[in-house]
């Protein structure tokens, strides 16, 4: 089949979806998901006001990117922008001509269920400034956080955080070393009016776990420790923890396969009996259920009882061969 036949399908498939997300004033979803529908490494998503392509195993040829772009905007006449990611570190590769280049560097607005996040299409990171498929996340997140206190772990630029406030939590934390994401995050705060009850904390996510969970600050064997910012023991009644696969630093190391727990206990530490905590792992790999059972394990070590999880399965726009997303995300309550 053709690329833009394959596209055809994919829309059929989610012509509910984008009724609803016009409904709801949401501007931002998957409309293509190569890997399961057809072509290994072809995303396509709609973000705000502009189509985005992205590629990241093979480069569209020209041909290719003209039939994709024509349907795109058949569909809706929106810019279209192409990242090629092909190559092995990720980064885009492909320069635009004037007139993309301008749009594509340029801060916009997109929309999901009302909340306002800041957009662009290429900045100096490599991910756009919000992962669609979190959409479930920041909707679950939004709809329990009444005059609740949040922790946003990992929060890069704090969609989850933004959510939370606009959905009438007291005190969100978010907590990410890059000052670029936080950036994006105070951004997002102040589009939503919600700056006030909005912290953004730049901090190795150990350190600052190991602090807000009482224990003390360690670091890998002969690593030198650098400076982090200090906070008080604290426990919150909502805590999201969504780490990135793999991640070295003098503090320790973040590994989703080897060893969750060194993040989900102290993690854990910080969450309120009776309140919720949020866990996210994105490897495929992982087997859903053995991860959900060695979280229980180290929640009953710590001598508390998950009395209720909440399985949060992605939206219909990122489907899985097998019904199993490689984003698993569970609302564990602990008592």
């Amino acid at each position: 089949m053709t690329i833009s036949a394959l596209l055809a399908t994919a829309l059929e498939k989610r012509h509910d979806l984008l009724a609803q997300a016009k409904e709801r004033n949401t501007d931002c979803y998957r409309v293509f998901h190569g890997t399961v529908e057809g072509i290994n490494g072809l995303n396509i998503d709609r973000y705000g006001e502009a189509w985005l392509i992205q590629s990241f195993h093979q480069t569209l040829t020209d041909d290719e990117l003209k039939e994709v772009s024509d349907s795109l905007t058949h569909l809706e006449p929106l810019p279209v922008i192409y990242n090629d990611r092909s190559d092995k570190n990720s980064r885009v590769m492909n320069k635009l001509d004037v007139i993309n280049d301008d749009f594509a560097n340029q801060a916009q607005v997109m929309h999901e269920n009302g909340i306002k996040f800041t957009s662009k299409l290429r900045h100096e990171g490599q991910d756009p400034l919000l992962f669609l498929d979190m959409r479930k996340g920041r909707e679950f997140v939004k709809a329990n956080s009444q005059n609740k206190t949040v922790l946003n772990l990992f929060s890069y630029t704090c969609g989850i955080g933004t959510a939370a406030a606009v959905g009438g939590a007291t005190r969100v934390m978010n907590v990410d070393f890059s000052s670029f994401a936080l950036a994006a995050g105070k951004t997002n705060a102040e589009l939503n009016g919600v700056s006030d009850v909005c912290e953004f904390v730049q901090s190795d996510a150990f350190p600052a776990l190991r602090q807000l969970a009482g224990l003390k600050v360690g670091g890998r064997r002969n690593q030198k420790l650098p400076k982090y910012p200090k906070l008080p023991t604290t426990q919150f009644d909502l805590v999201f923890l969504d780490p990135p696969r793999f991640a070295k630093s003098p503090f320790g190391i973040v590994d989703l396969i080897n060893d969750y727990q060194s993040l989900f206990k102290p993690a854990l530490l910080t969450t309120k009996s009776g309140g919720t905590i949020v866990c996210c792992n994105n490897v495929a790999k992982v087997d859903r259920d053995a991860w959900f059972n060695a979280l229980v394990r180290c929640v009953e070590k710590q001598g508390r009882t998950v009395s209720q999880h909440n399985w949060l399965d992605c939206h219909e726009d990122f489907p899985s061969f097998d019904g199993n997303h490689p984003l698993k995300m569970v609302a564990l309550t602990i008592d």
